[in-house]
């Protein structure tokens, strides 16, 4: 994942805890670990309380953040933080679904067929283009 990309993931992610939302956070295995890394180099004072789903309960029940490879393992169904290619499983039962796409025409290809998808079921969704600034 490119620098950029991360600053944005770091910026939603911030977002969200500030605004006292449980996130759950959907990618492969190599995303999740270079994630995880990245939200524990934060300063103290910009550390984002995370930790894996798969967690003991009482530390996953007290993350606002929960990294998993499945939506289905995140225990609220507040926001879901999709950075994967398919259309993650289970995305219905969430309040928010945020997905980030990069430039890379292969990532835009699969977001297109993702929006196509959710599109199709009726789901109203919202573009925000934050290389253009809206």
């Amino acid at each position: 994942m490119c620098p950029t990309r991360w600053a944005t993931l770091a910026e939603l992610l911030r977002k969200a805890y500030g605004a006292g939302s449980k996130v759950g956070v959907v990618a492969d295995d190599k995303t999740l670990q270079a994630l995880d890394k990245a939200l524990w180099a934060f300063s103290a004072l910009e550390f984002l309380p995370h930790c894996a789903a798969s967690g003991k309960r009482g530390v996953v029940a007290a993350s606002p953040i929960l990294l998993a490879t499945d939506s289905a393992s995140f225990p609220h169904a507040q926001v879901l933080l999709h950075l994967g290619h398919e259309v993650p499983a289970g995305f219905e039962r969430f309040e928010r679904l945020i997905e980030l796409v990069s430039t890379d025409e292969t990532d835009r290809a699969h977001a297109r067929r993702r929006w196509r998808h959710y599109g199709e079921r009726g789901y109203t969704m919202i573009r925000h283009d934050v290389a253009a600034g809206n």
